[in-house]
């Protein structure tokens, strides 16, 4: 009998181990973009020096017939900063017009891909480019700066 239940208890545990596929999901969320617009000569925000008005900002994406895309204007303590976070959640290559008061400003291409693996999703990121524009990545803040005459 004691040998029955030691069997019993010793198949129980493999097999549990063996369906247990609940591997303590993880979720990382694709990464946000932002944008600050300066003068190229003064270093000074545009939006923060009366320039350019948020309520102007469009952003479309012309790979998918120009739909507009979803953004926040975040402004706080002098600091603009256009602000782009729905890209990336899934699979996708956008290539973004940033206009502002019908001037166009940059471009703006990503190309992602969502993956899962070991349990975990994230976003891997095959290219990123600012196009028509110049440029500088502010690698302490993640923020790109947008150098306009």
């Amino acid at each position: 009998m004691r040998k029955v239940y030691l069997l019993v208890i010793l198949f129980t545990i493999i097999f549990q181990s063996c369906n247990n596929d609940n591997c303590g999901e993880c979720f990382t969320p694709p990464q946000s973009f932002s944008f600050e617009i300066v003068d190229k000569i003064s270093g000074e925000n545009l939006f923060t020096n009366g320039t350019f008005n948020s309520n102007e900002i469009t952003i479309t994406d012309n790979l998918n017939n120009d739909e507009p895309i979803d953004f926040s204007f975040i402004s706080e303590n002098d600091i603009n900063i256009i602000h782009i976070s729905s890209i990336g959640w899934e699979t996708e290559t956008v290539n973004l017009e940033i206009h502002i008061a019908n001037n166009h400003i940059f471009d703006f291409y990503v190309d992602t891909e969502r993956k899962k693996e070991d349990c975990c999703s994230y976003t891997d990121y095959n290219e990123i480019m600012v196009l028509n524009s110049e440029f500088e990545l502010n690698t302490e803040t993640g923020t790109y700066v947008i150098f306009m005459e």
